[in-house]
């Protein structure tokens, strides 16, 4: 399409939904981008996201086994609280009782 000049249509105005900032604190990377596991438990990582629907933007918060690569806590909320992420790995503690050593 790019080659021809053309593009697909744009429907709705566009959303921001994050305003990066450099000069913040973010936490350290505690695994160093190593996304790896040699068993199950091992080392969870976790995701929160946003749906568009017919009544309006949802959040999603995943966590993810990188092991089995299988998620094992999520929650949907209409607000983005930090109960959302909670919830969700509340869940995953629940599911997996197996964690020692996560």
């Amino acid at each position: 399409m790019k080659k021809l000049g053309i593009q697909g249509i744009k429907r709705g105005k566009r959303c921001w939904t994050t305003i990066s900032d450099d000069s913040l604190y973010r936490p350290a990377d505690k695994v160093n981008r190593q996304f790896t596991a040699t068993r199950p438990n091992q080392l969870w990582v976790a995701d929160i996201t946003f749906v568009a629907t017919w009544t309006g933007f949802v959040y999603v918060a995943f966590i993810i086994d990188v092991y089995a690569r299988y998620i094992v806590g999520w929650r949907v909320s209409r607000s983005l609280q930090t109960d959302l992420v909670l919830d969700a790995l509340e869940q995953a503690l629940w599911a997996r009782r197996e964690i020692k050593g996560l």
